[in-house]
């Protein structure tokens, strides 16, 4: 069977504690982990549509856009990866309107266990999906605040203590030990008290999420796919995890192709 047309970042939840996949493909919502084992194709036919205008672009950039819109959405600046930057108060959001419903929302800082443990931020509505993107193994929300800029301060005051960072490669080789979050949670609290005040962020009383993974079997040495270097990739699908296929030829991150005009044959 085949399915052509512009793929967008996996959609994600869990269920019964093993998350699910689905990839936008054209107007389908395709089932991934129903081809976990199977032999699949994925062919790039050399057509890139930006996310938001639809135009054609050479390039993508941030993710899905072409360079225009990369630089007027409010989803596509500085401040969607350093929250901390936020100048929605200063009167130069990108888009008033989408900043409000977008930053002006509950966030949750959370702890998560990708390839050891890491501190990040999310919108509330954003869980579980936002740690099944970074292929944690479990995570735990730990403070809530009403803005994306107090998670921002709270999560560079956190930084001090735990690292902020996922290493990809041990993620996909699930190089990563059981970690027990609760007892660094409440160590960590104790560091930042004086933001928590500030910030008047609520602390979290949580039981820590489990999350399996639809892969049968895991790479032991990580080779990278890319459409532009190879438009055609054929090989068995062995799992899925954050964003990535995982094949027994490479890994593909789905993610950083939005907007790749594909035809998937499976």
């Amino acid at each position: 069977m085949q399915l052509s047309g512009s793929i967008q970042k996996m959609h994600a939840h869990l269920n019964k504690g093993v998350a699910q996949y689905q990839l936008p493909i054209g107007q389908r919502l395709l089932n991934m982990n129903d081809l976990v084992g199977e032999e699949i194709t994925l062919s790039f036919n050399h057509v890139i549509h930006c996310g938001h205008c639809g135009k054609k672009t050479n390039k993508s950039y941030s993710q899905g856009y072409c360079y225009p819109c990369s630089q007027k959405l409010a989803c596509c600046d500085l401040c969607i990866m350093k929250p901390e930057t936020c100048h929605y108060h200063l009167g130069s959001c990108r888009e008033p309107e989408w900043g409000l419903n977008n930053c002006f929302s509950p966030h949750v800082v959370y702890l998560a266990n990708s390839s050891g443990v890491k501190v990040g931020i999310t919108r509330k509505s954003n869980i579980p999906s936002r740690w099944i993107d970074q292929g944690a193994i479990s995570a735990v929300p730990i403070l809530e605040v009403d803005t994306r800029l107090k998670s921002g301060e709270l999560e560079m005051s956190l930084k001090e203590f735990v690292n902020d960072k996922t290493n990809w490669r041990k993620m996909l080789k699930n190089e990563v030990s059981a970690i027990n979050l609760i007892p660094i949670k409440d160590e960590l609290l104790k560091h930042i008290q004086d933001t928590i005040k500030v910030t008047g962020a609520q602390i979290l009383d949580n039981q820590a999420l489990e999350i399996n993974y639809p892969v049968v079997e895991y790479p032991s040495k990580i080779s990278s796919l890319n459409f532009d270097k190879t438009p055609v990739i054929s090989g068995t699908l062995k799992g899925i995890k954050g964003q990535y296929l995982i094949l027994d030829c490479g890994v593909l991150n789905i993610r950083k192709f939005s907007a790749y005009n594909i035809t998937l044959t499976y």
